[in-house]
C-alpha cells in the first residue's frame, strides 16, 4: 500500500508536494481505512480532481518515473530520465527528489533518492513506525564514504556475505539506482538476510501498478478464456451489469496469414515463437481495431482473434462482434475488467490516469463504488486522476480521499486536500467546487478579447 509520496523539482512540480493516503481526523466510511501495518493505517482510495495541465497526469508521471528508474533503471553511459521543472533557470539545474513511503510484507518503509541528468546524488531506505524510524542503507555521492550499508552487513555477518554486499554497493554505477543494481544480480545465495530490499522491490514489480488513458492493462489475461470458464463468468456478468449489450466473450481462430500485420513483423513473431520449444508461449497483438494472440500450434502458428458476442432477437444463438465494431465506453469496460479482478484479489495499488475516458459518468462512479462497496477485507488501493465531478460527493469518499491539483501563475503545480477546508459531512461539494471554491478548476480568460480577435 502507498502511505506518501512526495515529487520536488520533476515535470510541473518544483517545490516539494506531498501525496498522502494517511487517514485524517474524521471517523465516517471505517471500511475505507486498510487494516494497520504496525499501528499505521493508510486510504484505499484517493481521487485528485483538477483543470487539464493542473499537474494530475504529471503527479502519476513522476511516481512511474521512479518506479522506471528502479525496475528498468538506466543504459550504461546513458543520461538518467531527469524531467526538471523547466520554468524556472534554477530548476533547470537543481536535483529532482522522490521518494515513496510504502507497506510491503508486514512493514512500512521510506525509500528515496535524489539525482540529476548525470548520477544519483542521494538514495536511502528506512523501516519507519510511528515513532522511530531505522536506516537501511544511505547513499550520498558527496561524501568520502558514499554507501553507508551497515544495517546489512550486521545481518549478513559471514566474511563472503559482507564482500558480496559491500561489492555490490561499489560497484553500482553513477548513473544507476542500488536498488535497481540489487534487482540484476544474484543475491539469493550469497546473503542471509535481505528481506528489506526484497520487500521493496517486490512492492515495485508486483504491487504498483500505474495505468495511463492509451494503457491496456493485463491484456494477455483474454487469451485464457477458452480454457477458463471462470474468467468466461466474470466478463459476461461484469459486462451485462455495465449494460454494454455483451452476452460474453471468445476467441475466434483467424488465418494469420490474412491479417493486417506488415510482413516483417510477422516474420519476427514467426521466430520468435517458434524458437520456443513451448507450445504456452503466447504473442499479444493489439492493433487499433483487434487484439489478436498468436502462439505456437507444434512446429506451426495459429492466430485467435478476441471478439464479443451479442444475442440475436428470436434465437439461442449469438452474433460475434469484432471490438472495432463495440463502443468506446464497451472497449474501455473490457480494458477494465482485469483491472478489476486484481484490485479485489488484493495487494496491489492503481494509480489510473483518466479512468473516465470514454465512460459515462454513473459508469465511473459505480466503478469506484463497485470497489469501495467491496474493499472491507481487501487490502488494495485506487487512485485515480480525474475531470469527473460526479465523484465530488461524501456519499461515495471520504473528505481526505479528495484532492485537488491547482497550478499557479508561475506554472508550478501543487496538491491540497478537501480535509483542509471545513466541511460538514453531509454537505454536498460538487456545486462548490465548480463554484471554484476548492480550487482545481480551469481559469478562463476575457471573453471580450476573444470577441476582439474575432472580429479581426
Amino acid at each position: 500500500m502507498l502511505i506518501r509520496f512526495s515529487v520536488q523539482n520533476s515535470f510541473s512540480f518544483k517545490e516539494r508536494v506531498i501525496f498522502s493516503m494517511l487517514p485524517g481526523k474524521g471517523t465516517l466510511k471505517k471500511e475505507h481505512k486498510s487494516m494497520p501495518v504496525n499501528g499505521v493505517s493508510v486510504l484505499k482510495t484517493g481521487i485528485i480532481f483538477g483543470a487539464n495541465a493542473s499537474g494530475k497526469s504529471n503527479l502519476i508521471k513522476a511516481i512511474a518515473l521512479g518506479q522506471r528508474l528502479i525496475i528498468r533503471g538506466t543504459e550504461v553511459d546513458r543520461p538518467i530520465e531527469y524531467v526538471p521543472f523547466k520554468l524556472d533557470i534554477n530548476s533547470r539545474k537543481d536535483d529532482t527528489r522522490l521518494e515513496y513511503e510504502i507497506q510491503s510484507k508486514g512493514k512500512n518503509y521510506a525509500y528515496g533518492f535524489v539525482f540529476n541528468s548525470k548520477r544519483i546524488e542521494e538514495e536511502w531506505l528506512y523501516e519507519i513506525t510511528k515513532t522511530n524510524e531505522k536506516k537501511i542503507f544511505e547513499r550520498n555521492a558527496k561524501s568520502k564514504k558514499i554507501f553507508d550499508i551497515e544495517p546489512l552487513l550486521k545481518l549478513n555477518k559471514k566474511p563472503k556475505e559482507k564482500q558480496f554486499l559491500t561489492f555490490m554497493a561499489e560497484a553500482t554505477p553513477n548513473n544507476q539506482l542500488f536498488l535497481h543494481e540489487f534487482t540484476t544480480r544474484k543475491t539469493k545465495g550469497n546473503v542471509s538476510d535481505i528481506a528489506d530490499l526484497e520487500n521493496v522491490v517486490a512492492w515495485f514489480i508486483n504491487s504498483l501498478r500505474v495505468v495511463f488513458p492509451d494503457d491496456k492493462y493485463k491484456e494477455g489475461i483474454k487469451s485464457e478464456i477458452t480454457n477458463n470458464q471462470k474468467l468466461q463468468h466474470i466478463y459476461k456478468e461484469l459486462l451485462s451489469y455495465f449494460d454494454t449489450g455483451v452476452d460474453g466473450i471468445c476467441l475466434k481462430n483467424v488465418e494469420l496469414e490474412k491479417l493486417n500485420i506488415p510482413q516483417e513483423v510477422l516474420k519476427q513473431i514467426k521466430n520468435n515463437l517458434l524458437n520456443f520449444k513451448s507450445d504456452s508461449i503466447r504473442t499479444v497483438l493489439s492493433t487499433p481495431d483487434n487484439t489478436y494472440f498468436i502462439s505456437r500450434d507444434n512446429d506451426d502458428l495459429k492466430a485467435q482473434k478476441f471478439m464479443t458476442k451479442h444475442p440475436i432477437n428470436g434465437s439461442d444463438s449469438s452474433e460475434l462482434f469484432d471490438t472495432a465494431n463495440e463502443s468506446d465506453g464497451t472497449n474501455r469496460i473490457i480494458d477494465y475488467i482485469p483491472l478489476i479482478i486484481d484490485l479485489l484479489k488484493g495487494n496491489n495499488v492503481f494509480i489510473i490516469d483518466e479512468m473516465e475516458r470514454s465512460l459515462h459518468p454513473n459508469l465511473i462512479y459505480d466503478l469506484i463504488d463497485l470497489f469501495l462497496g467491496h474493499c472491507e477485507n481487501v487490502n488494495s488501493q485506487l487512485i485515480v486522476a480525474t475531470h469527473e465531478s460526479s465523484l465530488l460527493t461524501q456519499k461515495l469518499l471520504r473528505k481526505d480521499e479528495i484532492w485537488f491539483a491547482v497550478k499557479d501563475d508561475k506554472g508550478e503545480s501543487k496538491l491540497h486536500s478537501l480535509e483542509d477546508y471545513n466541511v460538514r459531512f453531509d454537505k454536498e461539494i460538487r456545486k462548490d467546487y465548480l463554484l471554484g471554491r476548492f480550487k482545481g478548476i480551469p481559469r478562463l480568460g476575457n471573453r471580450y478579447d476573444l470577441k476582439e480577435l474575432f472580429n479581426k
